[in-house]
């Protein structure tokens, strides 16, 4: 059972990892990371680290703007996730929240495609 939670972080650390190159590229001059490979992995790891911990309690206190607003309120959780880890990980340089609200979705996009594509190869 060990090992399914710890693949399950794997997959979400490298899939977080995968987000933030993806968004430093899409975003350009918005989004940059000191380190190359290593400061990717490094804020990878911190973003799956802040989605397994912190995201839950602020989705909670949040629930009743999600609600209203029928999910997409996720998208501001997603960014200030996102804006989060760079101050936490000062390698990592976001512009401001409207940067880091977007790079929320494109991590948000990666995320759904590698868990369909995992889900798919899970069911065959």
């Amino acid at each position: 059972m060990n090992d399914g939670i710890i693949y399950r972080f794997l997959v979400r650390w490298a899939v977080c990892g995968l987000g933030l190159w993806l968004a430093a590229v899409v975003l350009g001059s918005r989004i940059t990371y000191q380190d190359g490979v290593l400061g990717i992995l490094i804020a990878g790891l911190i973003l799956a680290m802040v989605n397994a911990v912190i995201k839950p309690i602020v989705v909670l206190f949040s629930l009743p703007a999600i609600l209203f607003t029928l999910g997409l309120f996720m998208v501001v959780i997603n960014g200030f996730s996102v804006f989060l880890v760079s101050k936490l990980y000062t390698s990592l340089h976001i512009q401001n929240f409207w940067a880091a609200i977007l790079a929320g979705m494109i991590i948000g996009l990666v995320n759904y495609v590698v868990t369909a594509i995992l889900d798919n190869r899970d069911k065959q």
